[in-house]
């Protein structure tokens, strides 16, 4: 299994935000690949940046990927398709001197095409003169390229092309699928967003993403994949726009827990489009991880009961079924204290009733009491109040001098 993971542009901590100052932070981060954008045009004065970029990537082994313009009409009229291979023919010219090990194109508008063969041929015609395009640039024995091993000694771009993820586009995974089967030089681009939007959110859990690259594998027979993930807002079939990745239905966890449980077959690029771009890339790698560490945990544990169960002369399967039964009984038993321990706040909540209505009457009893007491005290004062004026009286008649 190889896993090769890096996003969709120069990264969005470079201070520099050249191509190749791009590529020392990717690096640094220990992600290993790049997918360059120039999804609406080829900016000439960005040739310096991709052959330093190129000289880059073929000394270190860099995984350097392009992708072309998105907005394409291979399939309308011949005004705008040669327009479009316009553009893709500065794309070509530009993966060229990048060493770019993919260039993914879109196909575009169906146009006034009918979807299925007719469709489908002309995007089939369409990429096989692409991929004769870039051979041609690529072995082009009249120019010397003395600082571009590559060009002689490598192989030129594989031509991707892409799912879309709306339903006005051409490019569901079976019209992919089938041009490629028919090119060669050509791979299908799965953008797991748009496959996932178009799906109506078909991709939730790792069984999903395991039939999908089944049906890959059987259909045109690879074992080497490109992809492309971020999170997706989507309705009705048709992604709206890319979100982080935690910020969506389209979750990377199961498709790590295929990777790593599964995926032993596979050699998988997996580029993030997400706005977070290497921020996303380098959580997919950490999903990764812990499905590895996951895998070695279960592992570990298979071989603990292989080891007790040769301890005790029983089978693995027969110590497996003793530890449910012993983990279910566990279960029960908390079940039943928790129970009990909602039954017993219940009586309290009566004691606690019935200790209010104690202190209530006891108020009431010292209530009582109190105001007899407080009588009698008032009924003795009255009658001291009674003698002392009776003595101030006679006092008051006696001549006392």
């Amino acid at each position: 299994m190889s896993v090769k993971i890096g996003p969709a542009g120069v990264p969005l901590s470079c201070k520099g935000r050249t191509i190749v100052e791009g590529m020392d932070d990717i690096i640094s981060l220990g992600l290993e690949t790049m997918e360059v954008q120039t999804v609406r045009m080829v900016a000439p004065n960005h040739f310096e940046q991709y052959w330093q970029a190129g000289v880059l990537a073929n000394k270190t082994d860099f995984e350097m990927n392009l992708h072309g313009p998105y907005y394409s009409e291979l399939l309308g009229n011949r005004v705008e398709r040669n327009r479009s291979l316009t553009k893709v023919e500065a794309a070509m010219q530009a993966a060229k001197t990048i060493n770019a090990r993919h260039l993914t194109l879109h196909v575009g508008h169906y146009g006034e095409m009918s979807r299925g063969a007719e469709a489908n041929g002309r995007a089939a015609t369409v990429f096989s003169g692409v991929v004769d395009r870039i051979h041609e640039i690529w072995n082009d024995d009249e120019d010397e390229y003395p600082v571009f091993p590559w060009l002689k000694e490598g192989t030129p771009s594989k031509i991707g092309v892409e799912t879309s993820g709306r339903q006005e586009l051409w490019g569901t995974l079976e019209e992919v699928l089938e041009v490629v089967n028919h090119v060669e030089g050509t791979i299908p681009v799965l953008n797991l967003a748009h496959i996932h939007a178009r799906g109506h959110g078909r991709l939730r859990t790792s069984e999903d993403y395991g039939e999908l690259f089944d049906q890959v594998r059987e259909t045109i027979g690879t074992k080497t994949f490109y992809c492309h993930f971020s999170g997706v807002d989507h309705r009705g079939g048709n992604a709206s726009h890319y979100t982080q990745i935690k910020k969506s239905d389209l979750n990377f966890e199961p498709l790590a827990e295929f990777i790593v449980e599964d995926g032993g077959w596979l050699d998988i690029t997996l580029i993030s489009d997400s706005p977070l771009l290497e921020h996303d890339a380098m959580f997919m790698l950490q999903q990764i991880e812990r499905s590895k560490h996951r895998q070695l945990e279960q592992k570990a544990r298979e071989d603990r009961r292989r080891i007790l169960a040769a301890q005790q002369n029983i089978s693995p399967e027969e110590l497996a079924e003793r530890e449910k039964a012993e983990s279910e009984k566990r279960e029960t038993e908390d079940k039943e204290s928790l129970e009990e321990m909602k039954v017993e706040p219940e009586k309290a909540v009566e004691v606690a009733e019935d200790a209010k209505e104690t202190v209530e009457v006891e108020e009431k009893t010292a209530e009582k009491s109190t105001e007899k007491s407080t009588e009698k005290t008032a009924a003795k004062a009255d009658d001291k109040v009674e003698n002392n004026d009776d003595l101030f009286a006679s006092d008051v008649d006696e001549d006392l001098f």
